[in-house]
C-alpha cells in the first residue's frame, strides 16, 4: 500500500526497476544513438535517401517513446510503451525484409535495415526482450502479495 495515495503500489513490479533498468538502459541508448543518426543523415543527406532517414527518425521517437513508458512503469505508460514496442518490432520486421529484397529503397544504413544489422542486430531482439519484461511485470503484479 502506497503511504501517500492509499492505493496499492506497483513499486514491487515497476517495469523500470531490477532487470528492468536494464532494458531502459538499452532503450535510452538506442534512442539516443538513434536519434543522433537520423537528425545527421536528414540535415546532411536527406536528398539521398529521404525515406530510409524519416524511418531512422520514426524509430528514434518509438525508442524515446518506449524507453520514457518504461521508465515511468505506471499502467498508462506501461500501455503507450507496449504499443510503441510492438510498433519497433513489426518495423525493423518489415525494414528489415524489405531492405534485402528491395536493397535500392535502403541506400544507406538506417537503424532497422538489415534486421539492425548496424547496431548489433540490438533492433530486433530488444523489442523481444521488451515485450517480454512487460509480460513478466505485469504476471507479477496481478500476483497476490503476501
Amino acid at each position: 500500500m502506497d503511504p501517500h495515495t492509499g492505493h496499492q503500489s506497483d513499486h514491487h513490479t515497476h517495469t523500470g526497476r531490477g532487470p528492468g533498468r536494464l532494458v531502459v538502459a538499452l532503450y535510452g541508448l538506442l534512442a539516443l544513438a538513434a536519434t543522433g543518426r537520423s537528425v545527421l543523415q536528414i540535415v546532411e543527406y536527406f536528398d539521398r535517401a529521404p525515406v530510409s532517414y524519416l524511418l531512422s527518425a520514426l524509430a528514434a521517437l518509438i525508442y524515446v517513446v518506449a524507453t520514457v513508458g518504461l521508465a515511468r512503469g505506471d499502467r498508462l505508460w506501461v500501455r503507450v510503451a507496449s504499443v510503441a514496442i510492438v510498433i519497433e518490432l513489426v518495423g525493423v520486421l518489415l525494414v528489415g525484409a524489405l531492405s534485402y529484397a528491395a536493397p535500392d529503397w535502403f541506400p544507406d544504413k538506417t537503424v532497422w535495415s538489415h534486421f539492425g544489422q548496424g547496431y548489433g542486430y540490438v533492433p530486433l531482439v530488444l523489442p523481444v526482450l521488451g515485450l517480454l519484461w512487460i509480460r513478466r511485470s505485469r504476471r507479477l503484479r496481478s500476483a497476490p502479495i503476501g
